[in-house]
């Protein structure tokens, strides 16, 4: 399933760029950053229950704001894409 991560973490201290660098780290590690603070992650429902965990143990809930999406697949779901990024197709084949 296509997961869909966003955060804002309050960087106005020393420990809320520490939160943010975390936060980066875990979504880095799971997919693929499509904005600044946007994560795309093609990943099954045991591992958006894992990283959801590990995420809400880096944020501080009283500054900071952490949303997940999760799409299910359906028929019909797209993705329009303006601009300069171009995301990964999980779904197309892989050449080397």
């Amino acid at each position: 399933m296509l997961v869909i991560v966003c955060y804002d973490v309050n960087t106005e201290t020393k420990e809320g760029r520490r939160r943010l660098r975390r936060v980066a780290k875990l979504c880095e590690a799971t997919g693929q950053r499509v904005q600044k603070s946007v994560f795309e992650c093609q990943i099954d429902l045991a591992k958006m229950e894992e990283l959801e965990r590990k995420l809400l143990a880096q944020i501080d809930e009283k500054q900071d704001c952490l949303r997940i999406y999760r799409l299910p697949e359906t028929r019909g779901a797209e993705v329009r894409e303006y601009g300069q990024f171009k995301a990964t197709d999980f779904e197309a084949p892989l050449v080397l």
